[in-house]
This record gives structure tokens, C-alpha cells and sequence, in this order.
């Protein structure tokens, strides 16, 4: 009996967004108002591309960008969670899929003290180059229209699943939590046994509760979460089963 738990990271696992919080290492900790309206839908990767090229060209080094990163507070409850899970590890596999990227990811991971909770982090390459600018690409290509180009959710979590019944691991629930639009694309793939837990008041708890009422919902079940300590109070009643 093994469950799988699928973590979203901004505003899920931090209680802020990673991509918007780095903007306090710019000058002013503000962007040019023509960067910053330079973003189109569905481009937010090449976007972030940008942002740490003005953030490189104003002398922003790794340094500075990860004492500013460490400090992002962790969402309510999230940090008792995330012990609870690591002490329960045989029960639980437990993965992220985040449209962030690996430094920010790595980085906040490393310095909770959570970095091997997690088995595997699907999320945006990012690396910095030989002159210190951070950089950031697509984590993969795919045809789903529902999702933002660079990343979709659904496809990542289909792919993890295949790759584990080929190692002859398959699991009695899939928990899903997160908190954004681009979360409802996975949650729809999941299945009667499994259960989407959506964060209370966010874009995914909206846009499951809208299915609802137009009597096309979801297939599993939903539990919505304000505090981690939600989440964990239901996983405690899910290894007592």
C-alpha cells in the first residue's frame, strides 16, 4: 500500500510565488515598467528569461539572489507537514511539479531542511552561466491546449506514472495539491479513488467548484485545504485505513 502525493510549489509549498519574490534583489525591487508589461499569456518562462537578464545586468550574483530566495516564508502548517511525510517515507511517494525552476526549488528545499522528502522535482531548468546570469528553459514540449507551452502538468504526471508500473510500482491513491489554473489540467486525469485537495480561495478551487455547477466535474473526490495541517490530518486518516 503506497500513496502518491503531487505537490504544486508556489503558493502551495511557499506561501508566496518564487518568480515574483526574486524581483526584491532588483534596484528599487521593482522592474522597468516595459519589462515588466513585456509578458504574453502562456510565455511566462521566456519572461523570467528576461527578468534575470536585467537582474544579471544590474549585478545581481548567485549570492544575493539565494539569501533573498531562503527567505520566502513556507505556507501555514507546511513545514509539520512536510516532516510528517519524511518520517512517514515508506508510505508515501511524494513528488513536485512546479512551473518555477530547479535553482529556486533546490535552493528553498535545501535550506528547510526538506530536500529528500521529495523523490523527484519536475520543474523548469535553470542553471547559471559562465558570467553569472541565471537562466531558465522549457521543462519540456507538449500539445495541450489547456496549458502554458512550457509546461503541462497532466503529461508529467502520466509519464511519472508509466515510469513507475514499468518499475512495478502502482499506488492506492494519487493525492494532488495545489493551487493554481494550471493544476486543473492534471486533476482532471485523476481518477475515482484519488483526491484533488485545492487551496482554499485559489484559482484551482474556483475553477473545480465552476466544473461542478456546469455538471462536467471532476472524477475524484476534493478536499479543500487553508493550512497544511489539513492536509496532513487527512493523510493521517488515510494510513490508519
Amino acid at each position: 500500500m503506497k500513496f502518491l502525493l503531487v505537490f504544486d510549489f508556489d503558493h502551495t509549498i511557499i506561501d508566496e510565488n518564487s518568480d515574483t519574490w526574486i524581483v526584491k534583489c532588483a534596484p528599487e525591487r521593482k522592474l522597468p515598467n516595459g519589462l515588466r508589461n513585456s509578458y504574453q499569456p502562456g510565455h511566462w518562462t521566456e519572461y523570467m528569461g528576461r527578468v534575470f537578464v536585467y537582474l544579471g545586468d544590474n549585478g545581481v550574483k548567485e549570492d544575493e539572489m539565494k539569501r533573498t530566495m531562503t527567505t520566502i516564508p513556507f505556507t501555514a502548517g507546511m513545514i509539520d507537514l512536510l516532516g510528517f511525510i519524511g518520517e512517514n517515507k515508506e508510505l508515501f511517494d511524494c513528488i513536485i511539479v512546479s512551473d518555477s525552476n530547479t535553482v529556486f526549488i533546490d535552493w528553498i528545499l535545501k535550506a528547510g531542511g526538506f530536500y529528500k522528502v521529495f523523490d523527484e522535482v519536475f520543474t523548469n531548468p535553470a542553471a547559471f552561466s559562465s558570467t553569472g546570469y541565471l537562466t531558465v528553459q522549457h521543462f519540456h514540449a507538449h500539445h495541450c491546449a489547456k496549458c502554458p507551452k512550457n509546461l503541462c502538468k497532466r503529461k508529467v504526471l502520466k509519464e511519472f506514472l508509466d515510469k513507475q508500473l514499468e518499475r512495478g510500482v502502482s499506488y492506492t491513491q494519487i493525492v494532488y495539491i495545489g493551487d493554481g489554473g494550471n493544476d486543473l489540467c492534471p486533476v482532471m486525469f485523476l481518477k475515482k479513488n484519488d483526491i484533488a485537495m485545492p487551496r482554499q480561495g485559489h484559482t484551482l478551487e474556483k475553477k473545480i467548484s465552476q466544473l461542478a455547477q456546469s455538471l462536467s466535474p471532476v472524477q475524484c473526490s476534493v478536499l479543500v485545504w487553508s493550512s497544511a495541517i489539513d492536509i496532513m490530518s487527512y493523510l493521517k486518516l488515510l494510513i490508519k485505513k
